[in-house]
């Protein structure tokens, strides 16, 4: 996918800004891999719906094989990030990788919380859209009507796919699940993606509807950078 987007035509706008063009790059793969997982963990769901009763011990193929092919996502995307000295600008998604790929590699040996995993993969379908979105401010796409759509779009998907599911899984560890071994790695873990999201949700709704209180960013060169920042 890498090679890929190597030879893929790039926007005049990322043409014109030597930084921009990793980034572009970058975005292409995780968008491929947002469309790939979120219907993966879609269709995971729907094909076995009583996964959902079982959260801590259900178990299926589909799921396994999901989480193995998003571990091997987040690897690459950190490698990518580090051999291309992009660690400074984008140190958030190297934690978060960090995180991901931890807690992940823990489902695959032990075959637990497979499930809670694929719950939290539904995030894709949410990244569809928001990296849409900073595909096109890359780009500086002439289409307000096309970017402003897929605004609304994205905050309806990150209430649906990413709000809502992480929710559940904190309310269901904090609940049910035993905090001594694994169980309180993935908890620890949650609270901290917790966090992260909450942090990226308020840039969000800063920066696409309260302009207004964006501090700091005015000047700022981002053309490295991965996480949302304008």
């Amino acid at each position: 996918l890498r090679r890929l987007a190597l030879a893929l035509p790039q926007p005049a706008a990322v043409r014109s800004r030597p930084g921009r063009g990793w980034r572009w790059r970058n975005l292409l793969v995780s968008f491929a891999h947002s469309v790939l997982a979120g219907l993966w963990a879609l269709f995971s769901l729907w094909h076995s719906p009583e996964l959902l009763s079982d959260i801590q011990d259900g178990y299926s193929v589909s799921g396994h094989l999901l989480v193995c092919f998003s571990s091997g996502y987040f690897i690459h995307d950190t490698l990518d990030i580090i051999f291309n000295h992009q660690s400074r600008s984008s140190w958030e998604y190297l934690v978060h990788h960090a995180m991901a790929i931890s807690a992940f590699v823990s489902l695959i040996i032990t075959g637990r919380f497979l499930v809670a995993a694929v719950l939290l993969l539904l995030v894709e379908v949410s990244n569809i859209f928001l990296t849409v979105r900073m595909l096109l401010k890359m780009s500086n796409v002439p289409s307000p009507a096309l970017y402003k759509a897929n605004k609304y779009i994205n905050l309806v998907m990150y209430f649906a796919f990413r709000l809502a599911p992480q929710a559940y899984l904190t309310w269901y560890f904090l609940r049910h699940v035993e905090v001594q071994g694994q169980g309180a790695f993935l908890t620890a873990n949650l609270l901290l993606l917790d966090a992260m999201i909450l942090m990226y949700f308020s840039r969000l709704l800063r920066s696409d509807f309260f302009p207004s209180l964006r501090k700091g960013s005015a000047g700022r060169d981002v053309d490295g950078e991965k996480f949302l920042i304008d």
